[in-house]
């Protein structure tokens, strides 16, 4: 029997990963240092280690940063806050109400700083530095406006500037897309943005329009297939700027509680990677470096595999690794070159 040649798509599929670096600034208006710190601890360990791997498969991985884990000292952060702040009504919310809380340097509170880490990242190859936001910020929270979003970026955009970086991307916050503030963005530097998945279960909603019901249903969406493969085609990202590069699967920490299911949760991430590759489009893996900072040879055994599909479908198909800075890079070129045409 002649052995069947898999199909190609004209167009190469593009494996994005985008991870969302915010140690405690992100957790630390739902769970307590008691509750959540031996996670946030881990990020020390599974951040290297996550690179080394990348760095293996030559996988090329955006890292949207909390601009307030960029300083070496609470001195250097404080000087570099923004005058307009967001006045959120559940006061929980913001970070600047509780700096007494931030400890002088990263050596004596690893929670808050980020620099030593951030040096890594930058010092590994494919690895670009991207912003979540300068105080993690939450763009549909009632109390907040276009003012003080504009503010929030443009402190992220300067700290990082300082450092010799120039941000292209941008992952939002609790993944709370505003489409008002997308022209702040563009006017900031801004190409790209981690848009949500398509289905109904992912639509951004603020805090208060959470509900035990959508959590389930993107619970049990890691592990069947309820929104399908959430793959997107260039065409279709390029029809806006800056870009909306969507989200097609979270990377769930593995968990002993749902070991049994662990094959399910795989096998959904892997066929969506497959299917990218051979229509040409783009799966885009997200997860946070604190989900992995919790049973790490777990996680990093789950990356593994992850990470070996994608040698296997770069073989096989073509597919291709790139960072949301990467795939936007390449839609501008497109976009000059046709308009020269």
């Amino acid at each position: 029997m002649t052995e069947q040649v898999p199909q190609r798509s004209q167009e190469k599929g593009r494996f994005v990963i985008s991870l969302d670096f915010e140690i405690n600034w992100g957790v630390r208006d739902q769970q307590t240092l008691a509750q959540y710190g031996q996670n946030l601890l881990g990020v020390r360990q599974a951040i290297p280690a996550m690179l080394a791997l990348f760095e293996e498969y030559s996988l090329r991985v955006t890292w949207a940063t909390v601009g307030l884990l960029f300083f070496r000292t609470k001195q250097e952060m404080l000087s570099h806050l923004p005058a307009v702040r967001p006045q959120y009504v559940d006061t929980n919310l913001s970070p600047y109400l509780v700096m007494d809380q931030v400890g002088p340097d990263e050596a004596t509170d690893p929670y808050h700083f980020g620099y030593s880490l951030i040096e890594k990242i930058r010092s590994t190859p494919g690895q670009e530095m991207a912003t979540h936001t300068f105080c993690h910020y939450y763009c549909l929270e009632r109390g907040q406006t276009a003012e003080s979003f504009r503010a929030d970026l443009e402190a992220a955009v300067q700290t990082a500037r300082e450092q010799g970086i120039t941000l292209r991307s941008l992952v939002f916050p609790r993944n709370q897309y505003n489409a008002e503030y997308i022209s702040v963005c563009e006017e900031l530097g801004i190409t790209s943005y981690r848009g949500n998945e398509s289905s109904w279960i992912y639509k951004e909603r603020n805090e208060e329009q959470q509900s035990l019901y959508k959590r389930g249903a993107r619970l049990l969406d890691a592990y069947l297939d309820l929104s399908g493969s959430n793959c997107h085609s260039l065409t279709d990202i390029a029809r806006q700027f800056p870009y909306n590069i969507p989200a097609s699967r979270f990377l769930r920490p593995w968990s002993g509680r749902l070991q049994a299911l662990e094959g399910l949760r795989l096998r959904r991430i892997l066929q969506g990677m497959e299917y990218a590759a051979r229509h040409g489009q783009v799966f885009h893996l997200w997860w946070h470096p604190h989900n992995f900072g919790a049973n790490i040879p777990q996680n990093m055994a789950v990356l593994r595999r992850i990470a070996e599909h994608y040698r296997n479908l770069q073989r096989t198909y073509g597919m291709v690794s790139q960072s949301m800075g990467d795939l936007a890079t390449e839609l501008q070129q497109n976009t000059s070159s046709t308009s020269v045409v």
